[in-house]
């Protein structure tokens, strides 16, 4: 089992960890700095460095313009890196032009002997209404992905959360269905200490342990609620070219020692 010294999160709201506890900066915690707390215990005196570069709402494209060169330019041994679901949630998204640039990001971000960690997106569509229209797409990525990681063995390993039936459960999710609830960012860092070989006393993939007593109609209000809550205001930002993270920094820009 590889030993890590330092790691460098990429990526858009997903990895910034939107939806999940607040740390007392007002930051949110989320799922990388989960794992950065795991691999700092396991470093202890030695020391554990960590960045998370990303920034919500960020296409692949900005990803890759914005804070892939960031991260290869570290000493960084361990990036993580997810991109490409706010492409696919666009209208007419040329999904060959994400493939292109994930990889070209993962190829750059494997020099100097990285292990780079790669993602599946969830299957929306057993829990957020009108998404079948983007599972196409998802699949084509997931295969796109499982790819690059059989082209890398050993240098990319994948945290598959597509074929993971639990992020079915909407109490895995936030209000808004596209973030991560606390719960969720627990099971996605269990996911990813797991695909780098750490073992662990739960499976991150187990149905949660309570059922859910939802009625049918609470249910529908919570549909009617999402749908002019959350779903209004992003259609509004994408007819005005506007993003969540516009002008928005880096959760955790420089390379530092990390404490948790």
């Amino acid at each position: 089992m590889r030993q890590y010294r330092a790691m460098v999160a990429v990526g858009d709201s997903f990895t910034e960890g939107m939806c999940d506890d607040t740390l007392p900066d007002g930051q949110f915690r989320g799922w990388a700095d989960r794992v950065a707390d795991a691999l700092a215990a396991e470093a202890g005196a030695d020391g554990f460095r960590y960045a998370n570069l990303a920034v919500r709402g960020k296409l692949i494209g900005q990803i890759r313009a914005e804070q892939v060169d960031l991260a290869a330019a570290t000493d960084a041994d361990l990036v993580t890196l997810a991109g490409g679901l706010n492409d696919v949630l666009r209208p007419g998204c040329e999904v060959a032009e994400v493939e292109r640039l994930l990889g070209e990001c993962t190829r750059e971000l494997l020099a100097e002997g990285r292990t780079v960690v790669l993602f599946t997106s969830t299957d929306p569509t057993r829990r957020m209404a009108g998404s079948s229209r983007l599972l196409p797409a998802i699949l084509r990525m997931k295969a796109f992905v499982e790819g690059v990681v059989r082209e890398h063995p050993g240098g990319v390993v994948l945290v598959d959360l597509f074929s993971a039936p639990v992020f079915d459960d909407r109490r895995l999710w936030a209000e808004d269905r596209l973030h991560l609830s606390p719960e969720g960012h627990r099971r996605v860092a269990l996911a990813v200490l797991e695909a780098l070989g750490r073992p662990s006393a739960e499976d991150w993939r187990s149905p949660l342990a309570e059922p859910d007593t939802r009625t049918r109609g609470r249910k529908a209000r919570e549909d009617v609620r999402w749908l002019g809550t959350h779903v209004g205001p992003w259609i509004g930002r994408r007819l005005r070219g506007r993003s969540s993270g516009d002008g928005r920094p880096a959760k955790r820009p420089e390379l530092l020692p990390y404490e948790g």
